[in-house]
């Protein structure tokens, strides 16, 4: 697989965006940096996601079922047998593999609705096994402390420490994900969503594909429900519900579908979202709500702006964030001029 090629340009550009990647510890403030990190964690999951539905034209409301697996993996192994990290994420992003292509056995027969029933019910069932298991779940608390993690001795415990580590996998998913879909893999994950039967026609494996792709963003899932374990220092299965598995499809569709900066721009406008409410909201607390109020009329507001926003995005621009961007690109690149 050829490695994803830039003009001149894109390299100086993304030569000045690791520069200021650098700087960034140093000039922002730990709780920001704490948004930053759990943007960095969302972007992984959000382009496993993409990968199934926007690439494949899938459907899948389990995202978060997959994370949980790939979670307690690496929980497990980290706890019981004290593997390091780089032992335990590949294992739990390869567990969470195995159970997406079990869970995506009903693509090969069903799709649209009735898939994404199915993947609910793989939510709902690996939700009951993990809690019912106390030999996965570490107990009735459905809890297991994670040491976090080290590299060349050095335990990684600030922001700004975590923020390099979640950097690297973040940067690492978007480099795979843009070689993936101009690879022959993507282009056959395309050719399905476009027209299943035509693909099929001209050769292509449809069944091997769906597995495939529920596998690989599986993968994406696990390794990201894995990154969110070692950061909070916690795996839990209330960090991966069913509303986790909403809020990542509510990423993919705000940013764009089937793209790659969309999954980016969804991640951090979802991620984003809850603190920036929070912060225009908090000065109204004395006016129209007592403090005790003020946190469930935030949660209330938030998913009414979720929903608002993806019926926004599905009816007036259903390319997300993606196609606002390049809209906008598109007319300076020749403003002030109309030609």
């Amino acid at each position: 697989m050829a490695l994803y090629p830039l003009p001149i340009a894109r390299w100086t550009i993304l030569a000045i965006m690791v520069l200021f990647a650098v700087i960034l510890p140093v000039s922002l403030h730990e709780y920001y940096l704490s948004i930053i990190n759990l943007s960095l964690i969302a972007i992984v999951g959000a382009l496993g996601l993409n990968i199934l539905v926007g690439y494949t034209g899938q459907i899948s409301v389990g995202h978060a079922a997959f994370m949980s697996v790939g979670a307690y993996t690496a929980a497990n192994l980290a706890v019981k047998l004290g593997l390091p990290f780089w032992i335990t994420l590949p294992a739990g992003g390869l567990m969470a593999a195995l159970v997406g292509a079990i869970v995506g056995i009903p693509s090969l027969r069903i799709k649209g609705l009735y898939l994404a029933i199915a993947t609910l019910a793989g939510q709902l069932i690996i939700e009951w096994i993990i809690n019912h298991t106390p030999a996965i779940s570490g107990g009735a608390q459905a809890s297991i402390q994670v040491p976090r993690p080290t590299l060349w001795g050095y335990e990684l415990r600030s922001q700004g420490q975590l923020y390099f580590f979640l950097l690297f996998f973040a940067a690492l998913a978007i480099v795979a994900t843009l070689n993936l879909i101009r690879s022959r893999i993507g282009r056959a994950f395309v050719a399905i969503r476009d027209q299943d039967i035509a693909a099929e026609i001209i050769g292509i494996n449809i069944y091997r594909y769906k597995l495939l792709s529920f596998a690989i963003s599986s993968f994406y899932a696990g390794v990201c429900g894995v990154l969110y374990t070692y950061y909070l220092g916690i795996a839990n299965y209330e960090q991966f519900q069913i509303v986790v598995s909403i809020d990542y499809l509510a990423m993919i569709i705000i940013g764009g579908l089937g793209s790659v900066l969309g999954s980016i721009l969804g991640a951090v406008f979802v991620t984003m979202l809850p603190i920036v409410l929070r912060l225009a909201m908090e000065p109204l607390a004395g006016l129209f709500f007592s403090p005790g109020e003020m946190s469930s009329v935030i949660a209330s507001t938030r998913l009414v702006l979720f929903g608002g926003l993806i019926i926004f995005f599905l009816v007036v621009e259903p390319e997300g964030l993606n196609r606002l961007w390049r809209n906008i690109r598109n007319y300076f690149r020749v403003w002030p001029f109309s030609y």
